[in-house]
């Protein structure tokens, strides 16, 4: 018995064992997902005062001026003291987290912040704040695989791919869509298509989508169009064209962001702000906005909805765009917390619409309808923001089942990622990584070295080959060593700089005495370290 376990624990994806946990954490993670949609819903149902949330953007424009604006500034004010009674970077988790926990700390994430960012986020989504709810439920789902994988001691594989697990639940109860979720978790979180991945993280997004099903009913967010009339060889271009406009557009909102939040930073240390000021800040300019355009209100599904359905003209459609993308940016620069999947989809369905209008009016004759392009601008937009071209596309063919629709999807997403690409580091998340200093969008030649310590792989003065002990008095006296809790990463540079064939390793002992030397890495061996953890992750991957 000892021995199976330990093999579950060791090789867990390839042990049929494996797969009833899959389906145990599938329906956990569908049922958080389900779960969080329930209590944001209920708390905006709560305070603003209306009995259909689908509706809410439209049913806002009915309220009094002074609770639009004091909903989202109480929402802020909550946030904020929350942020400062607990979690003093003052920064809300999120995907970006998660994929940094898949990579670095073998699946695991900050359970305790990372509860906290899912409170946060609720918060700021039901007091109208205009990000999304799904890169909270993806947070969510992984803080409950990372609670499984440090209790059973899960090796980094096991690890991994239970947060895969989680996060395919988590996704595909949130759009009822399995094949997607899946996909999502390989693509964007594991970053990788390793068979032995894929049978437990198909059976765990199955069970998430059918926890929704079981809570909601086979229901979708949105009505999409289907069957739709698509002058196949002809119209094809204008969604190639589409899709250099949208990856255009996304790069945009994605650059929008990370401005608000390097002025809202700037802001914040120029006045002295305390943490919980810069969310309630965000939370005024936000209520102010909604004053004029409502829509911004929340994650936005109604106008995406409307979108799809071609309600909007192209001077609404280009107007609600530039007034989502400042809205999101205030948001999330002001960590107010939440996502960017659902202001992907509402600025992806608008911009579509704003074109098609444009290409249907220029040649009628040669064009299907102005909807069929919203629906691949929703596509083309999220997939540049997400870096998730494929599980995009088969959302939005999950969602229709269409195959021209996806096929025109698929041309739009083609063209769009080709252009975000170039201009950031492959997603949204993977930028907002590489600005805080993890570069895995370099690749894992980039990142491996971050993950080995230096005392890891150090000699110690036991060693038949230690280092001369003359030599390394002397490195330490010229201030070249490095300190105990040091990763390779930041030996690398300095073997680089001085030629040295071994740097010491070095703790400080309390007091002002000098530095103790308690090893010493040679070059040789950092390099071979980093050959082995390069071998076990192209294994783990092509597995």
């Amino acid at each position: 018995m000892a021995r199976a376990w330990d093999l579950l624990l060791r090789r867990g994806p390839d042990q049929a064992q494996f797969w009833v946990i899959a389906l145990a954490l599938g329906i956990v993670a569908g049922g958080a997902a389900v779960a969080f949609r329930w209590v944001v819903a209920r708390m905006q149902a709560a305070l603003y005062g209306t009995d259909d949330i689908n509706t809410l953007g439209s049913f806002a424009a009915t309220l009094d001026w002074h609770w639009i604006v004091l909903i989202p500034v109480a929402g802020g004010l909550a946030v904020g003291l929350l942020l400062h009674r607990f979690q003093m970077d003052g920064r809300v988790r999120g995907v970006p987290e998660v994929i940094e926990g898949a990579a670095l700390y073998d699946g695991r994430v900050e359970r305790r912040r990372g509860i906290l960012s899912t409170l946060a986020s609720a918060i700021t989504l039901s007091t109208g704040g205009s990000t999304g709810r799904e890169g909270p439920v993806v947070h969510l789902a992984a803080i409950l695989s990372s609670w499984i994988a440090v209790r059973i001691n899960a090796s980094g594989m096991v690890g991994r791919d239970l947060l895969g697990c989680a996060v395919a639940a988590g996704v595909a109860a949130s759009f009822n869509a399995p094949i997607a979720g899946a996909i999502f978790a390989l693509e964007v979180v594991l970053r990788h298509y390793a068979i032995h991945a894929f049978a437990p993280i198909a059976i765990a997004s199955v069970a998430g989508a059918v926890t929704s099903r079981i809570a909601f009913g086979d229901v979708r967010e949105f009505d999409l169009p289907v069957q739709s009339a698509l002058a196949f060889y002809v119209e094809l271009p204008a969604f190639l064209l589409l899709g250099l406009l949208c990856g255009a557009v996304a790069v945009v909102l994605m650059r929008s962001i990370f401005f608000a939040d390097r002025v809202g930073s700037a802001v914040q240390a120029r006045l002295a702000l305390p943490i919980w000021a810069r969310p309630m800040g965000a939370g005024l300019l936000l209520g102010l906005m909604a004053l004029a355009w409502p829509e911004i209100i929340g994650v936005g599904y109604e106008t995406t909805n409307r979108a799809l359905s071609g309600e909007y003209g192209f001077f609404a459609c280009v107007t609600l765009v530039a007034v989502k993308v400042a809205a999101v940016a205030v948001t999330l620069g002001g960590r107010m917390g939440g996502g960017v999947f659902s202001p992907a989809l509402m600025v992806g369905a608008l911009t579509g619409l704003a074109f098609g209008s444009v290409a249907t009016a220029l040649v009628p004759e040669m064009s299907g309808e102005g909807a069929l392009y919203a629906l691949a601008g929703l596509g083309a937009v999220t997939a540049s923001v997400l870096g998730a071209p494929v599980s995009t596309t088969l959302i939005v063919f999950e969602l229709t089942g269409d195959w021209q629709a996806a096929v025109a999807v698929l041309a739009a997403v083609s063209t769009a990622v080709a252009v975000s690409s170039r201009a950031v580091d492959h997603s949204f998340f993977l930028t907002a990584l590489g600005k805080r200093g993890v570069r895995l969008a370099a690749g894992p030649q980039a990142w491996l070295l971050g993950t080995l310590r230096a005392e890891e792989v150090m000699r110690g003065p036991d060693h038949p080959r230690a280092a001369d002990a003359e030599i390394a008095e002397r490195l330490v006296t010229e201030g070249t060593y490095l300190p105990r809790d040091a990763t390779l990463e930041e030996a690398m540079p300095v073997f680089e700089a001085t030629g040295a064939a071994f740097l010491p390793v070095v703790r400080f002992p309390p007091g002002d005495s000098p530095p103790e030397i308690v090893g010493a890495v040679f070059q040789t061996d950092a390099l071979r370290a980093l050959n082995a953890a390069l071998v076990a992750q192209a294994r783990e991957e092509h597995s």
